[in-house]
């Protein structure tokens, strides 16, 4: 039996705007795209671990037996590709839309060096929420990401799109990641690290790599 789910990414929500596009589409066609919540328990002490526990407890509540189509978006994609990594025989395939893979290398520079040893000193650095709140993260969002590998490796078919115009996450590194791994295609869309540019082209691409041909989704 397969189900389908896409995994937001930081500081985003299951009302992500590619997300709730891609899932309409997906109904449209009498298929459930399930959308989680990373933010467990909140946006203020999200964690790697607890973000992976939200997908595994998704899977826990469906049929025995269910195999799974992920979509990912930035830190959502690492998620789908690390849970899948650590349950291969629960994942059909995959979709990483700019996934963010090696985020204690990117991070730093993104933040700033100074805010970045003000958030490890201070435990706390304020960030914009989905709703476009200033919500404090806690720095053990930092510490945990640090005992997960940066560079989950996928199991299954997996196609990655990524913006040739992405200042948050390179598209260098899905190049590299995909170059590497014959089982993984990446194509390189004309737009920014939302995607939102490109998205008639990724949940039409979507549609066609998770496919729909499970009438129990109906």
């Amino acid at each position: 039996m397969i189900r389908y789910a896409h995994l937001h990414g930081f500081a985003s929500s299951p009302r992500s705007h590619k997300g709730t596009h891609m899932a309409r589409a997906f109904s449209a066609r009498g298929v459930t795209l399930k959308l989680l919540n990373l933010n467990r328990p909140s946006f203020a002490r999200l964690t790697y671990t607890a973000a992976l526990e939200a997908m595994t407890e998704a899977h826990a509540q469906a049929p025995e037996g269910t195999r799974w189509r992920l979509s990912g978006s930035s830190m959502g994609g690492w998620v789908a590709a690390r849970w899948a990594e650590l349950n291969p025989d629960k994942v059909e395939r995959l979709l990483l839309l700019c996934p963010g893979f090696n985020l204690m290398e990117r991070w730093p520079a993104l933040l700033g060096e100074e805010a970045w040893a003000r958030w490890e000193a201070e435990g706390e650095w304020p960030f914009e929420d989905a709703d476009g709140r200033e919500i404090a993260v806690w720095w053990r969002f930092i510490l945990d990401a640090r005992t997960h590998p940066p560079l989950p490796e996928v199991p299954c078919p997996t196609l990655i799109i990524h913006g040739t115009r992405d200042v948050i996450v390179p598209l260098e590194g899905s190049r590299e990641y995909a170059a590497s791994r014959d089982h993984v295609e990446l194509v390189e869309v004309d737009s920014d690290h939302g995607l939102v540019s490109a998205l008639p082209e990724i949940t039409e691409r979507a549609m066609a790599f998770l496919g729909e041909d499970d009438v129990a989704t109906r």
